[in-house]
């Protein structure tokens, strides 16, 4: 096959862009940052003893990968709508791979950090601009089904990552995790080189203008409705992720596991996540986003009640004390492509950069989760189980004031034309 250049010419057919390969290759995009997270979470242990480091202190790499992943969550999007998605793509992959070579090579734990920052400056690529990629030639009940298709894709990655670390770690030691993700970066490289197209054509891109990208961003963080969907969507993450950030503690320490046995937390989490998803491609173009996101939240909402009452009123033992997550799962899953969708639509001009903001919210709230969070929750399985039901309650107010502010009374139907954006000017 002869390889493409970086700029691939934007008049592709919309079969190629909508088709499965193109589904695929987003998902596999938006699985990289879920990979980047979860492989290594098995190796903590391994980590601190080989870097000489405490636990709290390999804790902090996860914030020292976050804080950087959710900061450039606000340029990722706007740097691909100046220079087109298909580079920015391909330059993040690039400084991933550098990155997770970094990990692999490092002595200390400061080198790690210096490590996993790369791949935190980098890895937010694929989750923001594959997503602009999907609203760029789908829109309605296609873009709804498109981003639930590549929901199960990336429902995918918060179990096979810490399953792939702990036989990683099992077969060939800690550093074989980060050469792992080197080759999954460079593989997707090449891979998006060969067949990713561009989706944006350079008559609809904006210059990296100072004054006007400073207006930009102040039109979309200044529109109530973008920034009530953005948070609620940061809320309904936050939760979940409780229980992502909390894989070491809650599989290790309160279950008493070896580092092998992540599965027993992550596999029934992913099982709702791809029922959920499979739902709502079932149900696009047929129930309206508000009724999905209500219904989302009221499944959520039973299942972290049901969640902390098993973790109150049991021993800390399978299969117990995992049972209400596979429904939560489910219920966030039915949530996210319609707020995605949603909150996109604020900015029909502005798609890149919306995606970017939008993003920022839920990495920048992970983080926070992260570095101040976490660390008082996953002392014990009890405020685990609170902290999720906390967070998610206040998703659901979030999501209620959101939709309070606009008319959802009718379903995401047939596609609509992309609204043309000004002209592109160097």
């Amino acid at each position: 096959m002869n390889l493409i250049s970086p700029e691939m010419p934007a008049q592709v057919p919309a079969t190629t862009r909508t088709g499965p390969r193109f589904t695929i290759l987003v998902g596999g995009l938006v699985m990289l940052g879920q990979f980047a997270i979860g492989t290594y979470l098995p190796a903590f242990g391994t980590l601190g003893a080989a870097l000489s480091a405490s636990p709290a202190e390999v804790q902090q790499s996860l914030t020292a990968y976050m804080l950087p992943f959710g900061l450039m969550m606000l340029w990722h999007g706007a740097i691909s709508d100046a220079i087109g998605r298909r580079r920015s793509v391909l330059a993040g992959l690039a400084l991933f791979a550098l990155g997770s070579l970094v990990c692999a090579a490092a002595s200390q734990i400061e080198t790690l950090y210096a490590g996993r920052f790369l791949q935190g400056l980098s890895a937010g690529v694929g989750a923001v601009v594959g997503r602009a990629m999907v609203r760029d030639v789908a829109s309605g009940a296609t873009a709804q089904r498109q981003l639930a298709l590549v929901g199960m894709l990336f429902a995918l990655a918060p179990a096979l990552a810490p399953v792939c670390g702990g036989l990683l770690l099992a077969w060939a030691g800690w550093r074989s995790i980060f050469l792992f993700l080197a080759l999954l970066s460079a593989g997707l490289l090449w891979t998006c080189w060969l067949w990713l197209p561009e989706t944006l054509p350079p008559p609809a891109r904006h210059a990296l203008r100072p004054v006007r990208l400073a207006r930009a961003y102040r039109d979309v963080l200044s529109n109530p409705g973008f920034v009530l969907l953005a948070l609620a969507n940061a809320g309904v993450n936050m939760a979940i992720y409780v229980y992502v950030l909390g894989a070491p503690s809650f599989v290790t320490q309160h279950l008493g596991l070896n580092p092998q046995s992540f599965a027993w937390l992550f596999v029934p989490i992913v099982t709702g996540l791809l029922l959920g998803s499979l739902t709502l491609f079932g149900v696009a173009g047929r129930v309206s986003p508000g009724k999905t996101i209500a219904g989302g939240h009221v499944l959520m909402f039973a299942a972290a009640v049901v969640n902390l009452s098993l973790a109150m009123s049991h021993a800390p033992a399978l299969p117990w004390i995992v049972m209400a997550l596979p429904c939560f799962a489910f219920g966030m899953m039915l949530t996210q492509p319609s707020l995605q969708l949603l909150a996109l639509d604020c900015a029909p001009e502005r798609r890149g950069l919306a995606a970017s903001c939008y993003l920022t919210f839920q990495q920048v709230g992970n983080a926070l989760l992260s570095a101040l969070v976490m660390p008082l929750l996953s002392v014990s399985i009890t405020r685990m189980a609170l902290g999720m039901l906390a967070i998610q309650c206040i998703g659901a107010l979030l999501a209620c004031l959101a939709l309070r502010s606009m008319d959802q009374s009718q379903p995401l139907g047939g596609d609509r034309p992309v609204i043309p954006t000004p002209p592109f000017n160097p």
